[in-house]
């Protein structure tokens, strides 16, 4: 059996959170986890009166690890194929919008609160709704599904069609 380049390791990965840790995968809590422990850093011990983090404490647990992992796989996969390289801006945004490297970075910070807030007004991200709420058979899950492809396409069109 094959697995490169197939959904079954992460399908995998989801059964063994569920049987291991009676949680389902996803990342956007550790961020919100990771975005505690820095106001944490900041501001000390105030940040656990709040309500979600009193809920969700602001700890580098394995969700956060997670994510760490993700990041080091992508790194890990891009060296070993042979395609890793350092790029400010995809050659399709360069050629839509030009070379400003602020303008980019200003769409691509307002993108990600935009994404953040999603996620959280959502209760998941994603790979929370996508992957383990279908799994469950979510119908809620199945509708975000949906609706993020077509929230992409829909996205895409603007930016590169009509901008």
């Amino acid at each position: 059996m094959v697995f490169c380049g197939s959904k079954i390791p992460i399908g995998i990965l989801s059964w063994l959170s569920f049987l291991l840790c009676n949680h389902p995968l996803g990342v956007s809590t550790a961020i919100a986890k990771s975005a505690g422990m820095i106001e944490k850093a900041l501001r000390g011990s105030k940040v656990e009166e709040k309500l979600y983090y009193r809920e969700n404490k602001p700890t580098v647990d394995w969700e956060w690890m997670l994510v760490l992992g993700l990041l080091i796989g992508a790194f890990t996969a891009a060296k070993l194929s042979g395609t890793f390289q350092w790029e400010w801006m995809s050659p399709m945004w360069a050629e839509a919008f030009g070379t400003n490297v602020w303008k980019r970075l200003a769409v691509a910070l307002c993108g990600g609160i935009l994404l953040g807030f999603g996620a959280r007004w959502g209760c998941g991200c994603t790979s929370g709704h996508g992957i383990s709420g279908s799994l469950q058979l979510v119908l809620a899950s199945w509708l975000a599904g949906a609706l993020f492809f077509i929230g992409g396409i829909a996205s895409a069109f603007v930016l590169y069609r009509l901008l």
